[in-house]
């Protein structure tokens, strides 16, 4: 997904510019401890993922989810979804046992 897609949707000029010249959005967000805890497990368990990914990954399904048609949503939404297998995040309770 091309990181400048929202702002080329907000200011069509930037459609000729090239890499270098468009801006980035950087955020920053207060999220719930028990989903940053989620969000490391899952990043240790998946070596191939980092934050920037992820959080990529979630926003992109999230929009897609809500009706969002723009196609480089769409792509990353369906390219995530049929990415590699990826290990599933779980957290066992302590003093459960597994047969």
């Amino acid at each position: 997904m091309d990181r400048n897609q929202l702002e080329r949707c907000i200011n069509p000029a930037l459609a000729v510019a090239t890499e270098q010249e468009t801006p980035f959005v950087s955020l920053e967000s207060e999220i719930p401890e028990v989903l940053f805890n989620a969000m490391k497990g899952f990043i240790g368990a998946n070596p191939n993922w980092d934050q920037y990914q992820l959080m990529s990954s979630a926003l992109a399904r999230f929009l897609y989810q809500n009706g969002c048609s723009e196609r480089a949503v769409t792509e990353r939404y369906l390219d995530d979804l049929f990415a590699s297998p990826i290990v599933a995040c779980s957290k066992q309770e302590e003093g459960s046992t597994t047969t």
